[in-house]
């Protein structure tokens, strides 16, 4: 295990240190389980498919006026 120092403002300790106690664990495991959840990669879901992704922005120049028209026609 590896050891690391951290420069952290002391009321930001203070408060973790009451976090910490007040879960039954210690600012070394949170900031553990904190690290080892940023530094995993992504994880996909089932809605990240492969059509999803070439479609993906495809829309970003819509006309959102022109969508809202059809809406109203569409829905009246």
């Amino acid at each position: 295990m590896s050891k690391l120092t951290l420069s952290v403002d002391d009321a930001v300790v203070t408060r973790a240190k009451r976090y910490a106690k007040s879960r039954g664990t210690s600012i070394s495991k949170m900031v553990e389980a904190y690290l080892s959840a940023v530094a995993e990669p992504p994880v996909r879901t089932s809605a990240d498919t492969p059509i999803l992704r070439s479609v993906r922005g495809i829309l970003k120049k819509a006309d959102l006026k022109d969508y809202r028209r059809h809406l109203e026609t569409k829905y009246r």
